[in-house]
């Protein structure tokens, strides 16, 4: 199975070999800030199955706090992925950049003792007030 999608404007686009993992919801108040949205919507993906396409040099870097960057397009804006120091390999891919169909079900929601006042959030899904598990 292959995956595919890119940012707004398409200067950037990638492809992901293999089934996707689950998609994670985090509301801490950075994932916010940087998806300028209640929550960013997260796909752990093995930078071993990602391919990205970049012909024009559009990635831009931001160091967001020591140790994480938030990559995204620098022509459109678009987030496309953040990735750790202490978890190489990895990276959490945007899940609405993803081409549909996405049949990757929710796995949580993370730090909902920081999200926003305005949002609800009232499923089954298992719940942390802090970090995620694992």
């Amino acid at each position: 199975m292959v995956h595919s999608g890119g940012c707004l404007c398409g200067g950037i686009t990638f492809r992901i070999a293999g089934a996707l993992a689950p998609i994670q919801v985090c509301h801490c108040s950075q994932c916010r800030k940087a998806q300028g949205a209640p929550f960013a919507t997260n796909v752990p993906v093995d930078t071993a199955a990602l391919q990205l396409n970049d012909p024009e040099g559009l990635l831009q870097v931001y160091e967001s706090s020591p140790g994480k960057e938030r990559v995204f397009c620098r022509r459109c804006g678009s987030p496309l992925f953040s990735r750790r120091t202490s978890l190489p390999g990895v990276v959490r891919l945007r899940a609405g950049l993803i081409d549909e169909p996405v049949r990757s079900q929710l796995a949580w929601h993370a730090y909902l003792g920081s999200k926003c006042s305005w949002w609800p959030v009232d499923d089954a899904l298992p719940h942390f007030d802090e970090g995620a598990p694992g």
